[in-house]
């Protein structure tokens, strides 16, 4: 068969096209945890402390038990029966399930009540009582290394302090010496506050273990379907086979659904010994309170330069405060995450980090929130030291920036710390986004407000973030090896379905996956169905975060796709009567090279594969591929954010925001926009207005969105975003991944805008949130020798 084809239109890399799934959101049509409702279901309600550290005399579950609709009560004695009382960490530590010993954190797990109507459920909370003995909180990770602060994590074998892990990266001598041949040695000290990452859709899950067949089917707001799979089986010793995680529409992740969080395992283990379906869904404030709180970081940095502004050497120490469980996901290998990456955009030849995580008295933290695994952290220190550098040298932020960058002739880039940087070109980034914004003009109009005592600031950030976690050589989660997968079908009629191992929280995985199927194969992304999120039916992966899925899962549909090429390139051989190697393929067109009028369609290969195979190939057209990534990926970017600032008063409002992202290819443009302008919302947020406090009975002080504050539409200021493209060399498609480049990058550009607003007057560092108080309280320290 030989026919002449008009390819159809393909809207494959590179096309701002609408995303495919939101007809159903808009419409309302989506489904979310709580909208899944079973036959028999019943209903779980958890018992928090409100004590932050005690210790527990004993828990009278009588009056509630006895409350008509109260299926069962549950304390962590009947846990421990079943051997489920303490369940490991992602990050290798343990947690208590339900207490049975003592409580360690304001909101931390006692008991739970099954009931047939969750408000009974709730009812029935109020009748459990509970005997505390009081014990002395730890609220603070400083405090909790006084080898005088009470123990924690006294049920732990060998732990002698609150010390939860201890690690060092990079040459500590090599750095010694370059601090001992400084001319210059610039210090900064500072905190990057505990953050909640707030998705939409709060926690929950409904568990549905069936006594004929032993099957445990588990709907779950869950990031990471399979690796919770496989620890589920670890945990309650089921068969993993008879483990079925089903991950419907979610109301966004951000980090926070990634842990194992001990109400998924209450209402499993209720499931199974009630033998009925059982739902858990987190209210707002135990989300607010008890979830993965990310960041928590006390950090100092020591920069030291010539006299000229060459960076010479990066010495580094944080203290992470975890919380009373090590309970967040991070490879194994390193034990801060990749806080590693502190050395940033800059040529730093010798580098040293020191760091240490402390157990407190506070819900478990150290969630990658919107980062890879705390690269934001790092982002943020390098980027306040650098700009404190350029004022204690009385050099231009930007001209310091330039000189230090690692120049696109030296990639790929071994940094001190260890890790290879795949591709950059830092000055065109930041050169782009000075020319944007206006740099030597602002600079101008900031000198000559000055005298009138109207203060204008710019802030700069220059980030580099590393995603796309893999490869399976160093990373890893509980051991599970890091890496993704593609299962491509294509049906007789060109009609595909597209397999992922990663799971969608909103980023548009329907769309943007299909698009890559498109760009490979010539199938329009109208005729690929994207399907995520049932460990039953797709290959197995290791889930959304990290800004890991076009890295590994792009990749895979990328490799997948090609493997069926080489297939359908034989396909249209056979149709068309010529030699393998005589086929050209473009934009889902198989022609005879020479001869371009004689051609087939992807569609038509799609068919012959299922009815006019030739004798020596197999029939279908589908495989699958689990990708390994090299390496990680390397996006960047320069934001410079412009601010005006009243001393008097301490008030501060944005008035430009210039974004420059490279993300590599973009494979839809306009949701790497969007992903952008939510990172820039969130950057702003975290800078100016996020804090989760506690008081000195480790009571936590930000439980509802009164307390806790978002950015709304009133407060979030205008974003100019532009784009360089450099290419990731060794990705299939040149993409690097984005989703958090601009959480990561952008509070250090708020931050320095503020400071550099009141430098000055002397003012060096507020730490965040940098509110209109902390404003006025630095201006008024700095005023003696105004």
């Amino acid at each position: 068969m030989a026919t002449t084809v008009e390819a159809p239109e393909i809207a494959g890399i590179g096309h701002s096209m609408k995303r495919k799934e939101d007809d159903r959101f808009v419409r309302g049509a989506g489904t979310y945890l709580d909208d899944i409702k079973l036959p028999g279901m019943l209903h779980l309600a958890i018992l928090r402390s409100f004590i932050a550290h005690a210790r527990i005399r004993s828990i009278d579950v009588q009056a509630a038990t006895a409350l008509p609709g109260v299926v069962a009560v549950l304390t962590g004695a009947d846990l421990a029966a079943h051997g489920l009382a303490w369940m490991p960490t992602l990050s290798g530590d343990t947690q208590a399930v339900l207490a049975t010993d003592k409580v360690r954190f304001q909101g931390q797990e006692v008991a739970a009540v099954v009931a047939e109507d969750p408000y009974v459920a709730h009812d029935a909370l109020e009748l459990i009582e509970v005997d505390y003995e009081p014990l002395t909180p730890v609220v603070d990770a400083r405090q909790a290394l006084d080898p005088t602060a009470p123990i924690i994590r006294d049920e732990k074998e060998g732990q002698v302090d609150n010390r939860a892990y201890s690690w060092q990266a990079g040459d500590q001598a090599a750095t010694d010496r370059s601090f001992g041949e400084a001319d210059v040695v610039v210090g900064l000290e500072t905190y990057y506050p505990r953050c909640h990452p707030s998705p939409m859709e709060t926690c929950g899950i409904v568990a549905d273990v069936n006594p004929a067949t032993g099957k445990a089917t588990l709907h779950m707001t869950s990031q990471a379907p399979h690796a919770h799979r496989t620890l589920f089986a670890m945990v309650a010793g089921l068969p993993e086979q008879n483990i079925q995680i089903i991950t419907p529409d979610i109301g966004g992740g951000f980090g926070n659904k990634v842990p194992i969080y001990p109400g998924y395992v209450v209402a499993t283990a209720a499931s199974l010994v009630l033998g009925r379906p059982v739902k858990w869904v987190e209210d707002r404030s135990e989300n607010l309170i008890s979830t993965g709180f990310a960041r928590d970081f006390h950090m100092r940095g020591d920069l030291a330069l010539s006299r000229d502004g060459k960076m010479l050497g990066l010495r580094v120490h944080l203290l992470s405060d975890n919380g009373a469980f090590f309970a967040d996901a991070q490879p194994s290998k390193f034990k801060a995450g990749l806080f590693h990456i502190v050395t940033g955009s800059y040529d730093i030849p010798a580098a040293h980090v020191s760091a240490e995580g402390a157990y407190t008295n506070k819900a478990p933290g150290g969630v990658a929130y919107r980062c890879s695994f705390r690269v934001t952290e790092a982002s943020f220190l390098i980027e306040r030291l650098v700009q404190t550098a350029a004022l204690e040298l009385g050099m231009d932020p930007a001209d310091l920036r330039l000189r230090n960058f690692i120049k696109p002739d030296q990639f790929p880039y071994h940094s001190a710390t260890g890790f290879v940087y795949d591709s950059g070109n830092y000055q065109a980034a930041l050169q782009l986004a000075l020319d944007k914004i206006g740099y030597g003009d602002l600079r101008k109009e900031q000198e000559a407000l000055r005298p009138s005592g109207q203060l204008i600031g710019i802030g700069i950030a220059s980030f580099t973030e590393v995603v796309g976690a893999g490869n399976h050589k160093d990373f890893d989660i509980a051991g599970i090896k890091m890496f993704d997968s593609a299962e491509l079908r294509v049906h007789p009629t060109g009609k595909a379905i597209l397999k992922i191992g990663v799971q969608t929280q909103g980023q548009g995985h329907e769309t943007t996956f299909a698009q890559i199927v498109a760009s490979e194969l010539g199938i329009p992304p109208q005729d690929v169905e994207v399907q995520y999120g049932d460990t039953d039916n797709v290959p197995y992966g290791l889930g959304t975060y990290a800004s890991r899925s076009t890295p590994t899962a792009g990749a895979a549909t990328a490799v997948v796709c090609r493997k069926l090429q080489d297939k359908a390139r034989k396909l249209a051989a056979h149709l068309l009567e010529a030699a393998d190697e005589d086929i050209e393929v473009e934009a889902g067109r198989f022609s005879v090279r020479g001869s371009p009028n004689r051609g087939v369609s992807i569609q038509d290969v799609a068919f012959a594969a299922y009815t006019n195979m030739p004798d020596d190939l197999e029939a279908g057209l589908e495989g699958v591929t689990y990708y390994d990534p090299p390496n990680m990926t390397y996006p960047f970017g320069t934001y410079v954010v412009v601010v005006q600032v009243d001393e008097d008063t301490g008030e501060w409002k944005v008035r430009r925001v210039v974004a420059v992202d490279d993300c590599g290819v973009r494979i839809n443009p306009m949701i790497v926009e969007g992903q952008i302008h939510g990172g820039l919302c969130e950057g702003y947020g975290i800078a100016a207005m996020q804090l989760i406090t506690f008081d000195e009975d480790g009571n936590c002080i930000g439980s509802n969105y009164m307390d806790y504050l978002l950015p709304t539409s009133w407060e979030t200021p205008r974003f100019e975003t532009f784009a360089t493209v450099t290419p990731s060399p060794h990705h299939p498609l040149g993409a690097k991944g984005v989703g958090e480049s601009a959480t990561v990058g952008s509070p250090a550009a708020y931050v320095n805008a503020v400071i550099d607003a009141l430098a000055h007057r002397g003012v060096r560092n507020i730490d965040m949130p940098v509110t209109s108080a902390k404003v006025w309280e630095a201006v008024q320290a700095a005023r003696p020798g105004d």
